[in-house]
């Protein structure tokens, strides 16, 4: 830890001493627990609220920042940085307490989130609806490759498709029984520029076949999606292929 950056935090003892003096300052409860395994020497601030992990607290090495990453189930809701160990406390607090993204970026405007994250918190269904909207406005942001924008909204005409939460690879639109990473992609339609469209069992794998029109390219992922596969769920579904 560098001294330069983190006098406070090194007299306190480390960064759990430090948001838990900082805590007491403002006379705000939290209750810290360990941070995720995968981002060294972070720490964590526990919440009741149901779904969301605790609030995962880390330092940057290059200047002072404290960074937070909020999640609820296998989502990343908030994202922020900020300098002032004050702020984390305080959002650590709203966290914990359930407090909606939305809201927290009102009083601690250093947290970063955006329609999708928000609509995570409120079930894979509302989830899966602004990814639908967020796909539509790419593809009208493309007009220059004419087949992914008829792929996307012949897609969304079908309503085993538009149930599940599509993502993007490379232009491929696939299809996820789960809303979060890793997806669980259950088929995938690859448009081509002037060429046929492909179908294909998961992402950029497995190609079932090529087919001249995006309608018979939709109708060739039905037929090929499991019957198994209902509505998105929330976060990951636990299984691989």
């Amino acid at each position: 830890m560098n001294s330069e950056f983190y006098a406070d935090v090194i007299e306190a003892g480390g960064l759990a001493n430090a948001l838990k003096q900082m805590a007491t300052d403002l006379d705000i409860p939290l209750v810290l627990v360990p941070g995720r395994k995968e981002i060294a020497d972070s720490v964590g601030i526990a919440t009741t609220a149901p779904g969301r992990q605790p609030l995962t607290i880390f330092l940057r090495t290059d200047i002072r920042g404290f960074q937070v990453i909020g999640r609820s189930g296998e989502v990343d809701i908030v994202r922020g940085e900020t300098d002032e160990l004050r702020e984390i406390v305080r959002a650590g607090a709203a966290w914990a307490a359930g407090t909606p993204a939305s809201l927290m970026r009102g009083t601690q405007p250093f947290l970063l989130f955006d329609e999708l994250a928000e609509a995570h918190e409120r079930g894979p269904e509302a989830a899966v609806a602004a990814r639908w909207d967020q796909l539509r406005e790419q593809a009208v942001g493309a007009p220059d490759f004419g087949e992914f924008g008829r792929l996307v909204e012949v897609a969304y005409e079908e309503p085993r498709l538009r149930q599940l939460f599509p993502f993007t690879s490379h232009w491929t639109v696939a299809f996820s029984s789960c809303t979060g990473r890793p997806y669980r992609d259950e088929i995938a339609i690859a448009p081509q520029p002037g060429r046929p469209y492909i179908v294909l069992q998961h992402a950029n794998v497995g190609m079932i076949a090529e087919v001249p029109t995006v309608e018979e390219a939709v109708a060739l992922a039905l037929a090929h999606l499991p019957e198994s596969v209902g509505p998105a769920v929330a976060g990951f579904t636990g299984r691989h292929r």
